[in-house]
């Protein structure tokens, strides 16, 4: 089991600007949803960006602590404009 905050610490260790929003949703720490924000997805298409995002909690789903991600990432400027 993962914790949404040591999911949050995964992400930023990769992602030092990522503004992150972790939502269990199960209750079980095993399946999540996240959003993230960073301006490090500038100009990287979405499957990129997921990339970036899974890259840093490859580890916890290789053990499978972590058996499902839904990801919703965002620009700084994209994530002002959906909101």
């Amino acid at each position: 089991m993962v914790t949404p905050e040591q999911v949050t610490a995964m992400i930023q260790t990769q992602l030092p600007d990522a503004q992150v929003q972790v939502e269990d949703l199960t209750g079980g720490g095993d399946h999540y949803q996240v959003t993230v924000v960073s301006s490090a997805f500038a100009g990287q298409p979405l499957v990129k960006q997921h990339q970036m995002v899974y890259g840093a909690v490859k580890g916890a789903m290789a053990t499978e602590a972590i058996h499902a991600l839904a990801l919703k990432t965002y620009t700084p400027e994209a994530w002002q404009t959906s909101n």
